[in-house]
């Protein structure tokens, strides 16, 4: 009660009307009663049976306490409110009803709030708990019905669970409803018991917001529990269950229910992989053709998001990841062209093996399944990931962060346009609401991958909330060591590049290492002025912060994304080495020098997915790997690393081929397992 007196004051400071229709007083009068009664009974009184206490006088006493408590708490708060008391009977009085609007308006222009509740003790009904008839039977319908009589804009209906679920929310196979449709929802709940202590439980509140909602009123079933929930619903937070009664043309859209927009995704992608590899190169230059042709209005909704993201005071790290700069959609359909150019990734013959005589087993390739990726800022990153969909054969959710809400919705709009009927639009789902994403990280039986790209964050948050597997990377912090032996002047120019071409990049480097020697001869002082000149923060470890007279970093375990690095000097290749291995994301690092043997002594120790020798950390990518595009970059150690491309989207099957051959305990059979050419 607190809390919810907590949040009626901060909406009414917004400027928010708030009534507030409340159940309770029964349960104080029945507490209050068996206390008395207790106290004034013999010890012989209470040897015989106990019968229940009236309904009506345990109204009647709770009354009293119940809006003391609510006026104790209200005050606290600089808030006064009112009590108003009906009953079934009034509302068949016009004139009542009149001077209800009156009231409660007169109220309401006051900054009074109004708190309702049924006058259970004087009502006709014979018993208040059991009896659903009338214009009103409890405080769900009560409230549904004074939302209308007072033309309110919304009602929230508080329960003791999240919303409304398939069934018990007990069960583990009850799902959460977030959008109500009644056409599709209405035979499908079970409910369990009604309430402990009120009426009708969850029943009695579908029935009141089904009744308000197809009256024009919106309605939200929520937990009364959790922290914020109506503030939450009131900001557009996907708390609880919402009914509408434009709810059933939502639902032709697709866009409702988790669980149905993977399955239609998977769905979709086996019809993308029956069709003939010419067929979905075809798809990829139509998506390509799309993208050109839609450039300037994609470019005016990137422009909107960028300076929306611009005026919330976004980092100018994220801005920049956020803008597609001039150039990008060309550079974006050409990348989708390489794909549909590439061999057919999907059914290649891997391996072949004649097990036995007349029998012979394929390793091929095949597509996961359906994928979701969640990606932020970088609205270019869902075109290379629809199209690696697309080329692997897979079905595809994507959810990209609220800054690139609009680019991130045309686009898709654009790539989805491009796909044939024969496949299905459902193949690319966008995920519009970060609500939805615990509802998806459910789906293991249906959703095959997670591809999270961002923040460490965020990559810590989905590995912990799912069972399905999840590649990806936390954070980008890329090396470059530059060894006693290094062409100095390539030195500056790799440096620079990587650091400079792109700070925001997960491949640019964050921690340059220098040998000893190069600081005693001062061979390094012109790298570190020209940084300095292209506005590049320096931050020092220990050593370096002395040496080069630099702050002092906090961390050398810190991703900048920025015009920012750190500087440490070390003894020698293997302590380069080392201090990779205990500071570094095992993303990409390099090494610069002319020693042949120390750059393989790193190119094979170094544990990270892409090590590089004389060459800018820049160049970890898909597109400059020659993959056509990525999905990511993955630091996980199964299934793909690195540069995620198409063949980090594939897995395989066997495929066999007998002439009737049974196993019968091994007896009738002689294996030969001998490999085969693949071409045969």
């Amino acid at each position: 009660m607190g809390s919810l007196c907590e949040q009626i004051r901060e909406l009414t400071t917004q400027g928010f009307e708030v009534i507030l229709v409340t159940s309770g007083a029964v349960g104080v009068g029945r507490q209050r009663l068996r206390y008395r009664k207790l106290i004034n009974s013999s010890f012989a009184d209470l040897q015989k049976p106990q019968g229940d206490l009236d309904g009506k006088a345990c109204a009647a006493v709770g009354q009293n306490g119940l809006m003391a408590l609510y006026d104790t708490l209200f005050s606290q708060l600089d808030v006064t409110s009112a009590q108003l008391m009906v009953t079934d009977n009034d509302f068949r009085d016009p004139d009542f009803r009149r001077q209800l609007n009156e009231t409660v308006n007169s109220l309401l222009c006051l900054k009074v709030v109004p708190i309702f509740n049924e006058n259970d003790a004087i009502s006709t009904r014979k018993a208040p708990y059991e009896d659903s008839s009338g214009i009103f039977w409890d405080n769900d319908s009560l409230a549904a019905l004074l939302a209308l009589e007072l033309k309110a804009d919304l009602l929230v209906l508080l329960s003791d669970v999240d919303g409304l679920y398939t069934g018990p929310p007990s069960d583990p196979q009850s799902e959460l409803i977030h959008t109500y449709v009644k056409e599709k929802h209405e035979g499908l709940i079970t409910f369990g018991d009604k309430s402990r202590v009120g009426r009708g439980g969850m029943t009695a509140k579908v029935k009141a917001a089904v009744y308000a909602a197809y009256a024009g009123i919106p309605v939200v079933i929520t937990s009364g529990f959790a922290n914020n929930n109506i503030i939450k619903a009131l900001d557009g937070e996907r708390v609880g269950t919402l009914f509408h009664r434009e709810a059933i043309k939502w639902a032709s859209t697709g866009d409702i229910d988790a669980r149905e927009m993977a399955v239609s995704a998977r769905e979709c992608a086996r019809r993308l992989q029956a069709l003939s590899s010419q067929e979905r190169s075809k798809i990829l230059l139509d998506i390509a053709d799309a993208l050109e042709a839609n450039e300037e209005e994609i470019l005016a909704e990137n422009e909107a998001d960028v300076a929306a993201a611009q005026q919330a005071g976004y980092e100018k790290a994220l801005v920049s990841r956020l803008a597609l700069k001039p150039g990008k959609i060309s550079s974006l359909a050409n990348s989708v062209r390489v794909l549909a150019n590439m061999d057919e990734p999907i059914g290649r013959i891997l391996k072949r093996t004649e097990l036995a005589d007349g029998i012979i087993l394929e390793k091929t390739s095949s597509p996961l399944g359906v994928l979701l990726i969640i990606f932020e800022s970088r609205p270019d990153a869902l075109v290379q990931i629809a199209s690696l969909a697309v080329r692997s054969g897979n079905g595809l959710l994507l959810k990209g962060g609220k800054e690139a809400k609009r680019s991130n919705a045309f686009l898709h709009k654009v790539i989805t346009s491009a796909i044939p009927p024969s496949v299905g639009e459902k193949l690319i789902g966008l995920v519009t609401s970060r609500e939805e994403i615990p509802e998806l990280l459910k789906l293991d039986d249906v959703i095959d991958l997670v591809i999270p790209r961002g923040s460490n964050k965020l990559v810590s948050q989905i590995k912990a909330a799912t069972k399905i597997p999840v590649l990806g990377h936390a954070d980008g912090i890329c090396h470059i060591f530059i060894d006693k032996s290094a062409d100095l002047d390539m030195a500056k120019r790799i440096v620079l590049d990587a650091k400079t071409d792109y700070p925001a990049a997960c491949n640019a480097m964050e921690t340059l290492l220098v040998h000893r020697d190069l600081v005693q001869t001062g061979g390094l002082n012109d790298l570190i002025l020209e940084l300095q000149e292209k506005g590049v923060s320096l931050f020092g470890g220990p050593k370096a912060s002395s040496l080069l007279n630099i702050p002092e970093a906090n961390s050398f375990h810190h991703e900048y994304g920025a015009l920012a690095c750190t500087v440490e000097v070390v003894e020698d290749v293997n302590a380069a080495i080392d201090h990779i291995h205990r500071h570094g994301s095992a993303h990409t690092d390099s090494i610069i020098t002319e020693d042949k043997e120390v750059a393989e002594l790193f190119l094979r120790q170094v544990d990270s997915a892409a090590v590089l020798h004389n060459a800018s950390t820049r160049f970890s990518d898909g597109f400059r790997f020659g993959l056509g595009a990525e999905v990511g970059i993955s630091t996980s150690r199964i299934h793909a690393r690195g540069p995620v491309g198409v063949e980090g989207l594939l897995t395989t099957r066997w495929l066999a081929r007998g002439s009737g051959q049974v196993v019968d305990g091994d007896k009738a059979i002689v294996y030969t397992h001998k490999d085969l050419n693949l071409e045969a």
